[in-house]
């Protein structure tokens, strides 16, 4: 078995080692821009080159180095008409947790507030928000969405969730369809994007539904940066209507150096790093899926190229 190995930032020589580990005995072959590839079973890849998509027709599947598929759907009939496999969990539910729980707290308890404070030497303790008004409304509730809604259930906050077709989650208010979305936002206090980026979800997030939130609501991107229509955001952030935003994904990455959010206090930034890839985890879910493919099994993850996930 041959496997084709690729990723836009060229990072290939780590996922080698793990792929001789976990599947020894299969052969890993990479690709550079302008090879003709021998024949493979399978591709691995992340932010692939159209030179190598080109030659990819005759493998049984293309499986992707994260959870996101825009980068790989954006090429749209000139992508070969093989099951897509993106990964499940593969260890990001956690961290996607951690990274939201950590920017819910930090709104939640006013370190936000301190550090502004702590900027200009002043020691002024603030009145704690009651937690039964301090509604977490998750947008997405997929595989990473999920373990956020258990994080905050955890922590005592009121949660509701939002999503494209309808979900039931015991305990928790759910709302689906573009029909409820604006009865979502009313009532919600901070507002968790987990949604995949689809010709649907671009802009979703732009002044007239961020405007639905009441007065002083706060805004976490972990998703994909088109989803938010960024001087919206600005503009929203400026008149106060939007407390504060922790963003992790942006349009145009890295944020550019003249990007207004730089030199906003009120608006945190991180580079994409809410949910990182874990290797070894991803290389064993990887494994075990081709596995159950060679021997005719359905596997889950199975990208939809009409929905876009």
């Amino acid at each position: 078995m041959r496997i084709v190995l690729y990723r836009g930032d060229g990072v290939i020589e780590p996922w080698e080692r793990e792929f001789s580990a976990v599947m020894p005995g299969v052969e890993t072959v990479s690709w550079k821009e302008g090879q003709l590839l021998a024949p493979c079973d399978y591709a691995v890849l992340w932010n692939p080159a159209p030179g190598l998509l080109a030659q990819l027709d005759e493998v049984k599947a293309i499986f992707l180095m994260g959870a996101g598929v825009d980068a790989v759907l954006k090429f749209g009939d000139a992508l070969p008409r093989v099951p897509l496999v993106r990964l499940g969990d593969a260890g990001m539910g956690v961290q996607m947790a951690e990274y939201v729980a950590h920017a819910v707290l930090r709104y939640f308890r006013r370190f936000d507030e301190y550090e502004q404070q702590a900027r200009h030497g002043a020691w002024n303790p603030l009145p704690q928000y009651p937690k039964e008004t301090f509604t977490i409304g998750v947008m997405g509730l997929g595989r990473l969405g999920m373990p956020v809604v258990e994080a905050m259930r955890h922590f005592g906050f009121p949660v509701r969730g939002w999503s494209r077709s309808p979900k039931d989650i015991p305990g928790v208010p759910t709302y689906a369809g573009m029909e409820q979305l604006d009865d979502f936002l009313h009532g919600t206090r901070v507002l968790v994007c987990l949604l995949p980026l689809t010709a649907d979800t671009t802009n979703l997030l732009d002044r007239h539904r961020l405007g639905k939130l009441a007065p002083g609501a706060y805004l976490i991107n972990v998703s994909r940066g088109a989803i938010l229509a960024e001087p919206d955001l600005m503009t929203l952030i400026r008149s106060g209507h939007i407390a504060g935003a922790t963003l992790d994904v942006f349009r145009h990455e890295p944020l550019p150096a003249p990007h207004p959010f730089w030199n906003e206090p009120r608006i945190a930034l991180t580079p994409h790093i809410s949910a990182l890839t874990m290797r070894l985890d991803a290389v064993r879910q990887i494994a075990d899926k081709v596995k159950a493919l060679e021997d005719g099994q359905r596997v889950d993850d199975l990208v939809d190229r009409q929905l876009g996930y």
